[in-house]
C-alpha cells in the first residue's frame, strides 16, 4: 500500500510517498512559495538526487497536481500512475477537544475541523486547503487526518486548565492543547521498544527540540502534560518564539512601543526566542553553537537561557509523574546538536542520567547516551512524523 503524506502550510506543501509494507520512503519533496512569485518544487526519489524546478504555483491545487506529476514522471518518478496512490494522510495542526485520535476525512469531519480554525488561524485553514486540493485531484482516494493535538487529549484537567475564570474554558475552550503530538507519540513508543519494556510501565519525558520546541510527560503511554498551550507560543524558548511570558508584558510593550497587542504577539512569534536573545544573530542552533565557541557572549547567553528552560521543564515533569524512567531528545536540535544536549545535561544530572560525553558527540543517530549504571536512560531518537502519519492512515484505511 502506497501512502502519500501531505503537510500543508499557507504557502508550502511538504510530501512523502511511503510504501506501508516496507515503510520505505519512495520519494519526498517540497513545494514552496505557493501563490508567491518565485515558486518552486524540489523533488527527490529514493536513492536519487534532489531536483528543483521553478514553476508557477498560483494555488495549492496546482501544487498537488505538480506533486502527482513528479511522482509519475518518466525520469524522476517512482510510480506509473495516480492509481498507485492508495491513500493520503494529512497533518492537521489543531483538532481542539473534538479529535482525540486520527480520523477518516469526510465532509462532516472537515466541517468540524473548520470550527477549530480560530484556535490555529495560521495553520488549520492551510491544512484544509491542502485536503480540499487533494480531494479535487484525487477523488475517491481515502484520506485521513492526523492531528498535532490528538496525543495530548489524555491530559487531566489539572494539567490543561488555566487559572482563568472557568467560563472562558466553557465558552471558548481556552485551555492547554499541546502540539507536536505525532512526534511525541512516535518517539515515546520507540523508546519503549529500544528499552525492551512495555510503554504502559514507563514514565518518559520527550524533548522535541527543533525551531519549534516542546516537552511532554508521557506516563504509561499517555500524555499527562506538555509545554505548548492554547497555541504553539507557550512553553520553551524556541527558534523565534518567546515561550513562557508574564502576560502583562504584552500590554506593557504595546504601550511603550506605541503598537498593538497583535503586533507584540507577532514579535513574540517571529522575532523572539534565541533569534531575539542573540540580538538577531540566528535562530539556528548550529550557528549559535559555533558563535559561542568563538567567544560570542550573546550567543552563549541565548543557548544558556534555552538549555536552562528545557532543564526546568524536565525537572517539572519528573515531579508531575513522580519519577522518570527515560528522557528522550528528538527533532532538529535534539537529534543533531551535541552542544545543546550537553548544556541541558548540566541541569538534569541530579536525576541520575549519567550522560556519556563521547556518546553525546554522535549526531542524528539512535543512541542511548547514558551509561549502564544510570538511573534514568537518556536517549536520542530521530523523529519520523511522516511515517507515524502513514501508519495511522493504514490503520484507518
Amino acid at each position: 500500500m502506497n501512502v502519500l503524506v501531505i503537510n500543508c502550510g499557507s504557502s508550502s506543501l511538504k510530501y512523502q510517498l511511503i510504501n506501508s509494507e516496507s515503510e520505505e520512503v519512495l520519494a519526498k519533496g517540497l513545494c514552496e512559495r505557493i501563490g508567491i512569485e518565485g515558486s518552486a518544487i524540489t523533488h527527490q526519489p529514493a536513492g536519487g538526487a534532489k531536483v528543483k524546478t521553478e514553476v508557477d504555483m498560483p494555488n495549492h491545487t496546482v501544487a498537488v497536481q505538480l506533486v502527482i506529476d513528479k511522482l509519475t514522471d518518466a525520469e524522476v518518478g517512482v510510480i506509473k500512475s495516480l492509481n498507485e496512490i492508495d491513500a493520503v494522510g494529512h497533518r492537521i495542526v489543531h483538532g481542539g477537544e473534538k479529535f482525540a485520535t486520527s480520523v477518516v476525512l469526510n465532509d462532516e469531519v472537515l466541517k468540524t475541523i473548520e470550527e477549530c480554525n480560530d484556535l490555529a488561524p495560521l495553520h488549520n485553514p492551510a491544512n484544509l486547503i491542502g485536503i480540499n486540493s487533494c480531494k479535487e485531484i484525487m477523488p475517491g482516494v481515502p484520506m485521513v487526518g492526523v492531528f498535532d493535538t490528538a496525543f495530548h487529549q489524555t491530559m487531566p484537567k489539572k494539567a490543561y486548565l488555566y487559572g482563568l475564570p472557568l467560563s472562558y474554558y466553557e465558552k471558548y475552550k481556552v485551555r492547554r492543547y499541546g502540539f507536536h503530538g505525532t512526534s511525541h507519540d512516535f518517539v515515546s513508543k520507540r523508546a519503549a521498544q529500544i528499552l525492551g519494556k512495555d510503554i504502559k510501565d514507563l514514565k518518559i519525558i520527550v524533548c522535541h527540540l527543533g525551531n519549534g520546541a516542546s516537552v511532554s510527560a508521557v506516563k504509561n503511554g499517555e500524555s499527562v502534560d506538555t509545554s505548548m498551550g492554547l497555541t504553539p507560543l507557550e512553553g520553551l524558548i524556541m527558534g523565534t518564539r518567546s515561550g513562557d511570558l508574564d502576560p502583562a508584558i504584552i500590554t506593557f510593550l504595546a504601550g511603550k512601543e506605541g503598537i498593538s497587542a497583535e503586533k507584540v504577539i507577532n514579535i513574540c512569534n517571529k522575532k523572539s526566542g534565541v533569534l531575539g536573545l542573540s540580538d538577531g544573530l540566528s535562530s539556528d542552533f548550529r550557528d549559535l553553537a559555533e558563535a559561542a565557541a568563538e567567544g560570542n557572549e550573546t550567543a552563549k547567553d541565548a543557548l544558556d537561557a534555552y538549555a536552562y528552560r528545557v532543564g526546568k521543564y524536565i525537572g517539572a515533569y519528573a515531579a508531575a509523574m513522580n519519577g522518570v524512567d527515560a528522557i528522550v531528545f528528538t527533532a532538529g536540535a535534539g537529534e543533531n546538536n551535541a552542544e545543546v544536549r550537553a548544556l541541558i545535561g548540566q541541569y538534569i544530572g541530579f536525576l541520575g542520567t549519567n550522560i556519556d560525553a563521547e556518546k553525546n558527540k554522535l549526531r542524528g543517530e539512535e543512541v542511548i547516551l547514558s551509561d549502564a549504571d544510570a538511573k534514568v536512560a537518556t536517549m536520542v531518537i530521530p523523529t519520523n512524523e511522516e511515517l507515524a502519519i502513514a501508519r495511522e492512515t493504514v490503520r484507518l484505511v
